[in-house]
């Protein structure tokens, strides 16, 4: 597929003001389903069973299976609405919204429109600069996961070239809440990061209500970015598009640029926009176009007949306010006080989006500076080559133990890096990994003495220096002493020792 004409960002935002709008839909963790007792995929442990193990007749669609709310799923979607400034509905209804789900058996989505649990809310965030910008919501409503497909037998893993598709209801029937924002203003040339920056805000509220895992690769937290543009000076809106399912920060800025400078392209040639889905490629960092974009009358919502209202008592919301952890705002400034951060310091853990590993490895034993050092150093470069998320590869609690090993001496920031690379590759925990490749320090000074020895004896130019007071010579031994230790010595350890050989009579 050829790649459209962009129009340099620069210049579609002199042309074009950029509306945006975000559908961030969150899987809750409750042991099971919204509407059934089959277990969650989506709560802590679940992923990973085998297709279509986790269902029950009602996952399947079958005659006669009816729906019963999951009443911890309603307490969790109140919670979350309360943490987003929205007001709670005294009484909400589901509704269904029918529409053609190969991988939801009974052909409609049980979800809340008109009467959604939250609405009318508003979220800070903060920018790269430490910038606040307020994002409006319009809802947050309770709904349904769909399944998944997997298409079989082509080159992408797409439907197109497939020669089969399979379906695993697992995650069909997972409790959901969709948070939908009012169009967004005033983002400019700053749109791209306001996406990335809201997505990784909602992130942080979620995993701080304890509601949701959040964990993008696995689909816990997925966006949709919608954009439109509109002449400078124009009061009417520009059509949209909605690009679904992008599943990292990073995606979600890239996607908002891009259709930035491809829509403005469109319409500087004098083309139209047509309001559709858009899928996002991340491998090429590009959008393609998906079907075109359904108005609510064509889902034909009408009230769930086998479902009542749900109608929370003030007593509820009282207490789930009153349960509320801290703003994102308030715990940014308390996490930065605390670990003693700069603000150069902090802002690189939030920018990176990196705030709950550091905090979470923190909570693990690790020193602040340690945590940032390496969330933000070599696990963020090793996600950059592989154009992952960090916290895909490794998590807060194996970082912990690495780094408690070069704080104890068994290993040095060198070796560590061999073991976090074990770690990654799936070969166990920090210690098994050293364990199997054999990473430990050398601590014995005998070991240590003998290679020395053995390298001043091969350099008595060196040796010679040393004692003649230049110091600075003892690098080409302990280098070679590193090298024949293949780097499991302590080096500090090495030089007391060479500078100690080297001057004895």
């Amino acid at each position: 597929m050829a790649k459209p004409d962009l129009m340099d960002f620069d210049k579609a935002l002199e042309l074009f003001e950029p509306v945006l709008g975000f559908e961030v839909h969150v899987e809750l963790s409750t042991a099971t389903k919204m509407f059934s007792d089959a277990p969650n995929p989506a709560a802590p442990g679940g992923f990973g069973a085998g297709p279509n193990t986790q269902i029950t007749p009602l996952c399947l669609g079958l005659p006669g299976s009816l729906p019963v709310v999951n009443e911890k799923a309603v307490e969790y979607s109140i919670s979350l609405g309360l943490a987003l400034g929205c007001s709670i509905a005294p009484s909400s209804r589901f509704a269904r919204k029918n529409y053609f789900y190969p991988d939801l058996a009974k052909n409609y989505q049980i979800s809340q429109y008109d009467e959604p649990i939250a609405f009318e809310g508003s979220v800070e965030i903060e920018l790269e600069d430490g910038t606040a910008f307020t994002i409006p919501i319009e809802r947050a409503h309770m709904e349904e996961d769909a399944g998944k497909l997997t298409h079989m037998g082509g080159a992408t893993g797409r439907i197109h070239g497939a020669e089969y598709s399979l379906v695993d209801y697992n995650r069909a029937g997972v409790p959901l809440v969709e948070i939908v924002t009012k169009p967004i203003f005033g983002a400019e040339h700053r749109a791209p990061e306001v996406g990335k920056a809201y997505v990784s805000t909602i992130r942080d509220i979620v995993r701080a209500l304890g509601i949701s895992e959040a964990r993008m690769e696995r689909g816990n937290l997925r966006c949709d970015a919608n954009v439109s543009l509109r002449p400078r000076g124009q009061e009417k809106l520009g059509t949209r598009t909605e690009t679904k399912n992008v599943n990292s920060f990073r995606s979600v800025e890239r996607a908002v640029r891009y259709e930035i400078q491809r829509q403005a392209a469109i319409l500087a040639a004098g083309g139209t926009i047509t309001q559709e889905t858009r899928h996002w490629h991340e491998d090429r960092g590009v959008t393609s176009a998906g079907r075109p974009k359904s108005d609510a009358d064509d889902y034909r919502y009408f009230p769930e007949p086998d479902l009542l209202p749900v109608e929370p008592s003030p007593e509820l919301i009282e207490q789930l306010r009153a349960a509320l952890p801290e703003a994102p705002a308030v715990r940014r400034r308390r996490l930065q006080e605390a670990w003693g951060f700069t603000d150069l310091e902090f802002r690189d853990v939030k920018n990176a989006g990196l705030l709950v590993e550091v905090e979470e490895t923190v909570a693990a034993g690790a020193a602040p500076a340690q945590a940032r050092k390496w969330w933000t150093g070599e696990i963020a470069r090793i996600a950059n080559t592989r154009s992952a998320e960090p916290a895909e590869l490794v998590s807060p609690l194996h970082v912990s133990e690495l780094i408690a090993l070069v704080e104890s001496g068994d290993l040095t920031d060198r070796l560590a890096r061999q073991v976090l690379e074990g770690v990654i590759e799936g070969e166990g925990r920090p210690a098994e990994v050293v364990e199997a490749r054999g990473l430990k320090v050398v601590s014995d000074d005998g070991a240590l003495i003998a290679a020395i020895d053995e390298a001043l004896a091969a350099q008595p130019d060196v040796l010679e220096k040393i004692r003649d007071g230049k110091v600075q010579a003892a690098g080409a031994v302990i280098g070679a002493v590193m090298k024949a230790m293949r780097g499991s010595a302590d080096a500090a350890r090495v030089r007391e020792l060479v500078l100690e050989r080297a001057t004895a009579e």
